[in-house]
């Protein structure tokens, strides 16, 4: 039997997005199901992903009361996700970055044996369409320093779209992560490694988003460059 996937998007603004995106998912993965997790987005997106929902019983809706956070989307999605057995969950966004074609590739990777899959920007095969130099500079040294501080060998620490065994998920304490943004990548990757999960780094080529504007901030950027002390910290005093 195949195994039951979940990919969970979460969405602010991304009413222009969602239809295309859940279009490609399915392509990729027919048998897939697809957790929208809106943050009570005022552009309706949420209103959107109901009726989608309505129509095809592989999409799921979850609405928060505001703008919480990605990390906690994504924490709250896990969770969801858990509790009904799904034995791959995804991530990805909704914003037409992370191009669905490589989900079969994820797929394969877990079935090999990797706990965890990240979509690399940084390996052979991968790149990066549309940025300018200070969002490359931004994402590669970004990964460079937690690389160093952390100790690991994994090239692109900052991706947001991942894969991993449901039994990885549960191993890792979801409770205490509480970190946003990148640093939330970093510390979901950082934390299964350290669980001694295999993590498997396939390419992927990351398009800049085509509608809408970029969730990510400075303060998002600081959050990461103290996380990645605190996790070494951490693991050094046997936290984690």
């Amino acid at each position: 039997m195949a195994p039951r996937i979940l990919i969970v998007t979460p969405t602010y603004d991304e009413r222009e997005n969602l239809e295309p995106f859940l279009a490609g998912a399915f392509e990729a993965l027919p048998e897939a199901h697809v957790l929208v997790v809106d943050d009570n987005s005022p552009d309706g997106t949420g209103d959107l992903a109901d009726s989608i929902a309505a129509e095809d019983p592989r999409v799921q809706v979850m609405h928060r009361p505001g703008k919480l956070g990605l990390g906690s989307a994504y924490l709250d999605a896990f969770r969801w996700g858990l509790e009904r057995d799904y034995e791959i969950i995804l991530e990805m966004d909704t914003d037409l970055s992370h191009d669905p074609r490589y989900l079969p590739d994820f797929i394969q990777a877990i079935e090999d044996g990797a706990g965890v899959v990240i979509g690399s920007r940084n390996v052979p095969g991968g790149g990066v369409e549309g940025w300018g130099l200070g969002r490359h500079v931004l994402s590669k040294g970004g990964s460079l320093y937690s690389r160093s501080i952390l100790g690991l060998s994994v090239r692109d620490l900052t991706s947001g779209y991942k894969a991993f065994r449901a039994d990885v998920l549960r191993a890792i304490s979801l409770d205490e992560v509480h970190s946003e943004g990148y640093s939330f990548q970093i510390e979901l990757t950082y934390r299964s490694l350290r669980k001694g999960f295999r993590v498997q780094e396939v390419p992927i080529i990351f398009v800049d988003r085509r509608a809408g504007e970029s969730k990510m901030s400075r303060k998002i950027f600081a959050e990461a460059i103290m996380m990645v002390w605190k996790l070494r910290f951490d693991a050094l005093t046997g936290k984690f």
